[in-house]
């Protein structure tokens, strides 16, 4: 029977392994509030698209708002009594160089003006500050990004331990690696990572560019971190995804893919060996690695320069005599 043939031989074989990985957004904030009331405005919702600064809710600033006004109202107070002892100063100050007054009457008369200057400073300082609170009321954008889950509704009396939402960045991502710690040799900076979705599909390639130097004691794992390209858009904050990280290659021998079957879950390929003047098919066990494109890494089994028969493998039996032929299958319908 003429069979088709290819001997076993060296190839550059990658050699991976494949951790899961959590995307993170390097931008990323939880939004709460710093002051206690009702929320009067929600002015967005979930999966808006927000500018740096945007208003996205309000609380309720009447108190603060009346807090602010009683506080100017004092400030002025002081600004009065500041300018009145200013004016009593320059007039005692006249009186003294006169000789009509004493030191001691004049000295009041400074004191009295630097005492409502200093009040005058600590009235307009607070009113800042009064004010400065009054825009705690408005809740906006730290940074441009997308709004998460909006749990409040209108009308809710929030605090500062409230959780109003999330805005998060997509466009600058990274992934987050945990690597075993029987692994902490070989990684690195500049390790080539492949991000993979369930199928095994590659969304996006990356390379490693942080390795923590201390070991995680929850996972026992390292951190390593890969940022993630503006290509890989389908990617989103807080996303499950393999990672695929390649340590290096090697020269493995391999197999065709064509050249393999399954028997009860043993993987074999037939080998043309040589007896007597020809050659015969020879069923022989191996132990593969994971598939890298139309080869199998042989693990166990094979050595280089064995001929695998790749046409003909569902007609074959031990011992059936063959004739190899170098070179790819016949495309034919019994192959």
């Amino acid at each position: 029977m003429p069979v088709a043939v290819q001997p076993v031989s060296l190839n550059a074989i990658a050699s991976s392994d494949t951790y899961v990985s959590t995307i993170k957004s390097r931008r990323s904030a939880t939004l709460q509030p710093q002051v206690d009331g009702n929320l009067t405005k929600i002015l967005v919702k979930s999966g808006d698209a927000v500018k740096a600064g945007q208003l996205l809710m309000q609380i309720d600033p009447l108190k603060q708002v009346a807090t602010v006004e009683a506080q100017q109202g004092t400030e002025q107070q002081q600004k009065a009594v500041y300018q009145y002892n200013q004016a009593d100063l320059a007039r005692q100050e006249q009186l003294f160089k006169d000789g009509i007054i004493s030191k001691q009457a004049y000295d009041q008369a400074v004191q009295a003006s630097q005492n409502s200057k200093g009040a005058l400073d600590a009235a307009s300082a607070q009113t800042n500050t009064q004010r400065q609170q009054l825009a705690y009321y408005q809740i906006r954008a730290p940074f441009a990004g997308v709004v998460g889950d909006i749990p409040v509704h209108l009308g809710d009396y929030v605090s500062t331990t409230t959780v109003l939402t999330t805005v998060d960045e997509n466009s600058d991502l990274e992934a987050y690696i945990y690597i075993p710690t029987d692994r902490a040799a070989q990684v690195r900076n500049g390790l080539a990572v492949d991000l993979l979705d369930e199928s095994g599909k590659v969304l996006t390639h990356s390379s490693i560019y942080f390795v923590s130097p201390e070991v995680d004691n929850g996972l026992q794992g390292i951190l390593a971190k890969a940022p993630i390209p503006k290509t890989g858009e389908r990617l989103r904050n807080g996303q499950i995804v393999n990672a695929r990280i390649t340590w290096g290659t090697t020269q493995t021998a391999t197999v065709p893919v064509l050249a393999v079957t399954r028997i009860g879950g043993q993987t074999f390929v037939y080998v043309a060996a040589p007896r007597g003047s020809g050659y015969s098919a020879h069923q022989v066990a191996v132990n593969l690695g994971e598939p890298v494109g139309n080869l199998y890494p042989v693990l166990d089994g094979l050595k280089t320069g064995d001929r695998v028969i790749l046409s003909g493998i569902q007609l074959l039996q031990e011992g059936v005599p063959v004739q190899p032929m170098e070179g790819p299958p016949a495309a034919h319908g019994g192959s």
